[in-house]
């Protein structure tokens, strides 16, 4: 058992040793899933499940994990990330197959998630606790995604675009209000990440948030294109 280190942690490298070992498990497991849905059912029902559980456990094991780190804040207690979103959204969608959570995750996973799994705010590296909680959100987010729309066969539907701009919308403004509540920065809404990001190309604040609203129609569109296409070919061959 890998001990959770919490004195004098290690400062997290991006596209370090561990990182690299992150990105590499997260893209074998993608493999895995997939393989059990198409040859070992009863595998793939019980990695779902498992994987849908743990999604619904990482707001309460990082909140674990920053009480022990003695890092607990305002700015880390509660799910109101961006990606805490996507992952209670995929804990869901991996135990009920949920189209409107299948959704979430999708969209919020593929256009946030995936920017945080490749470029973490993260400041401690492996074996700290805060390291694992930080990478079970983020992979497994990405993974749950994937497998969703491709292996569970629950791909975006017809208006998906609309309905997931008007949920960024609600949750900015939750988002907003909980930020000026309490002075903290959830959905990176009042600064930006630490670590080099997307985000340092879309300007200063508060202009990079428009810039952020626009990347959203961008990246849902560019994500929702292949669906479109394929039910496109399918009403045609179906003529």
């Amino acid at each position: 058992m890998v001990p959770f280190v919490m004195s004098s942690p290690a400062p997290f490298h991006v596209f370090g040793q561990s990182h690299q070992a992150v990105l590499l498990t997260t893209l074998l497991v993608i493999l895995m899933m997939a393989v059990f849905r198409r040859r070992r059912k009863g595998l793939a029902l019980i990695a779902e499940r498992l994987l849908g559980i743990s999604l619904l456990l990482t707001w309460p094991a990082t909140t674990y994990g920053h009480w022990l780190g003695g890092t607990l804040s305002y700015d880390n207690m509660f799910p109101c990330h961006f990606c805490d979103i996507a992952s209670m959204s995929g804990g869901v969608a991996m135990l009920t197959r949920n189209r409107l959570a299948c959704e979430i995750l999708y969209f919020f996973g593929m256009a946030g998630t995936l920017q945080g799994l490749l470029t973490p705010n993260l400041k401690f590296d492996y074996p700290d606790a805060r390291f694992f909680a930080f990478f079970l959100i983020h992979s497994g987010v990405v993974i749950a995604a994937v497998h969703a729309v491709t292996s569970m066969a629950c791909p975006p539907r017809p208006g998906a675009v609309s309905r997931m701009l008007l949920i960024t919308s609600v949750y900015g403004f939750t988002a907003g209000a909980i930020n000026a509540a309490l002075g903290v920065n959830y959905g990176f809404l009042c600064r930006k990440p630490e670590v080099a990001s997307l985000m340092d190309h879309l300007g200063p604040w508060p202009w990079y948030i428009a810039s952020l609203l626009g990347l959203c129609v961008i990246f849902y569109t560019v994500l929702n294109l292949p669906f479109l296409l394929w039910r496109s070919l399918s009403q045609a061959r179906s003529k």
